[in-house]
């Protein structure tokens, strides 16, 4: 169905034959090219290309023209008002403004003109692309395309790209195009094997399993990135079924960059990557070839995702866990001003069982001092400065708690009991809180609180109630029932540094709650903590660390169980990293502190080689 024309042209037509008022009834009508233009614009805004015939000279060509900018515009519909028409004798010029309605509320609108002749009395439109846009040539048409938004990328803390667009190749195989589907799978198999022994971070696939679900569809195998895609494409084009197709994606800038947090980081920020698309009017050949562009709207990025990672922090702390890589080392750092968790990094052998850096539960040894110090201070009005028994062993309850090798130090300050690490000072301290005090102070470092963070799955540890003397006796030296992750003791360490439990975050924007809101520890507390962790490392457990970005605060821990013992070191430095190291049956504290030295090394030798290098002028 035809729809109205359109009351502005009418208008125009209406008032050139009407020109000159009274005399209309006495005057022949013009003859002007105004109303065969008016019919032209007509047609083309009711789409009724049989009408051309007549009105144009080449009405065939105006109607292809007309119906493939139609369509190549996706137009909802057009308007087109008829301006000034002037005519001479056999010839004229039509103006107009021609406002295309788009998808999704956009428009076009431009002014265009047409010549009309006049032979034996009649006017005809001169048929010319340049009728539809006038930058229209022979053989063109306008077509409306999307102007691609490119993917955000995500960042680390300290700028460096973690995941940016780019492309991975899924491999599948379609049992169709095969003779034996099962023989494809295998070589397949092999080949990821074979990749496999080189980077035990390419995936692998079960051919028996893959066998047995294949019907007679494609069937995707495994995703692998750009560069082993084109290598399997390579080695594999000869066999009949296999099918390589190339994804857009977002990919890793460093596969060894904490790949475990960053896959999940993608899959949580995969929608807030794109971009609002932008659009284009463009001038195209019959082939769809683009010659120039009529209008170009850019697209509009989405800002970066920001992580709390710190690239460098993290590539220091891998590489500090992997000098032990025959164990299960780990270490996590935390931010204390900001919560926000740089690095988390353990070895290979550590993977096996899982994420252990955030979620191993293990007992925290002599690093849970930092909180029986701090409940001493807080519920016993102690100090640094206070005398304090440090025998070689004490009999608490029928409990025979030992020092490491027996040593003893008499009668000595909390400042030095704490430095030494003696076991029987902070037993019988502990033993001497009330149940639950000892819990409550855990909970105000952060320790005992669940935490939900976007992107990781984290579990600080537990203090016991601690209703009988034996179970407060143990727990003060962090043994019985103690148990913390290195997440969790990054969060002591780091509430030791900024005097409260920062809130752990990953993903800038995405709220981390807590099970539980525990008021801070007292402000004098902390302040005297600070000050023993400090002779932990000036003159205690932890002296000989040989970095020297700063003074560290810390507290070394060794956690015997039944198979031996764990080695631990928590703390912070003074330029806002607060972390914890484990080695799980790693002996002594010695081990811990050894990778912990090492970290804040490389850490410091990595930041020195970004910083730019000067010239002296002479």
């Amino acid at each position: 169905m035809k729809k109205a024309w359109r009351r502005s042209v009418v208008a125009v037509v209406m008032t050139t034959v009407m020109a000159s008022g009274g005399l209309i009834a006495c005057t022949p009508r013009p003859d002007t090219a105004d109303p065969v233009a008016a019919d032209f614009l007509e047609a083309w805004d009711n789409q009724d290309y049989e009408a051309f015939t007549g009105i144009t000279d080449q009405a065939d060509l105006a109607a292809t023209t007309m119906q493939t900018t139609y369509e190549g515009l996706q137009a909802e519909d057009v308007e087109l008002t008829l301006g000034d028409v002037q005519s001479r004798e056999s010839i004229a010029t039509a103006n107009y403004t021609v406002t295309w309605k788009l998808p999704r509320d956009r428009q076009l609108t431009y002014d265009a003109s047409m010549t009309l002749t006049k032979m034996a009395d009649e006017w005809t439109v001169r048929w010319q692309p340049s009728l539809v846009h006038p930058q229209l040539g022979a053989n063109q048409h306008l077509e409306l395309r999307a102007v691609n938004a490119q993917r955000a990328s995500v960042i680390s803390s300290d700028g460096v790209p973690v995941l940016q667009p780019g492309t991975t190749y899924r491999i599948l195989v379609d049992p169709a195009e095969s003779s034996d589907a099962a023989a494809a799978v295998k070589r397949v198999a092999t080949a990821l094997e074979e990749a496999h022994t080189r980077d035990p971070r390419v995936p692998r696939i079960d051919a028996d399993e893959v066998v047995s679900q294949l019907g007679d569809t494609p069937y995707s195998l495994v995703t692998v990135d750009e560069t082993l895609g084109r290598e399997l494409e390579q080695d594999l084009a000869g066999v009949p079924g296999i099918v390589f197709n190339d994804e857009a994606a977002m990919v890793s800038t460093d596969p060894s960059f904490a790949p475990d947090i960053v896959s999940r980081v993608a899959r949580i920020v995969d929608e807030e990557l794109d971009g609002s698309n932008g659009w284009r009017v463009s001038i195209v050949t019959a082939n769809g070839a683009v010659i120039d562009d009529v209008v170009y709207h850019a697209p509009e990025l989405a800002p970066s995702v920001r992580i709390s990672l710190d690239h460098d922090v993290q590539r220091a702390a891998q590489e500090a866990v992997d000098m032990r890589q025959e164990m299960q080392a780990m270490l996590v750092a935390v931010r204390p001003s900001s919560g926000e968790i740089l690095a988390v990094a353990q070895t290979r052998e550590a993977d096996k069982d899982g994420n252990l850096a955030l979620m191993g539960m293990f007992p925290p040894g002599s690093t849970f001092k930092i909180i029986t110090a701090a409940a001493g201070i807080q519920n016993q009005g102690l100090t640094p400065g206070t005398p304090v028994p440090c025998p070689g062993t004490m009999n608490i309850y029928g409990r025979i708690v030992t020092n490491y090798n027996g040593f003893s130090l008499g009668t000595t300050s909390l400042d030095r009991a704490f430095a030494s690490s003696c076991n029987t000072t902070f037993a019988d301290m502990s033993t001497r809180l009330a149940p639950g005090e000892l819990q409550d102070v855990g909970k105000q470092f952060g320790l005992g609180i669940d935490y939900r963070i976007p992107g990781l799955d984290t579990i600080t540890g537990s203090v016991p109630e601690g209703e009988t003397a034996l179970d407060r006796t143990e727990a003060g030296y962090g043994q019985g029932l103690d148990l913390a992750s290195p997440f969790g003791m990054a969060l002591v360490a780091a509430t030791a540094a900024a005097g409260r439990t920062p809130t752990p975050v990953l993903i800038s924007g995405h709220e981390t709650t807590a099970s539980e809101q525990p008021p801070a520890p007292d402000p004098a507390a902390i302040s005297q903590l600070q000050t023993m962790m400090a002779s932990v490392v000036n003159g205690g457990t932890a002296r000989g660390m040989q970095q020297t970005g700063g003074q560290v605060y810390a507290k070394t821990g060794e956690a015997e169980i039944n198979e031996g013992s764990h080695s631990w070191l928590t703390g912070y430095r003074e330029d806002d990293i607060a972390f914890a190291t484990l080695v799980v049956l790693g002996g002594g504290s010695e081990t811990a502190t050894a990778i912990t030295d090492r970290f804040f090394i490389r850490l410091d030798e990595m930041r020195a080689e970004r910083q730019p290098t000067t010239t002296a002028q002479g």
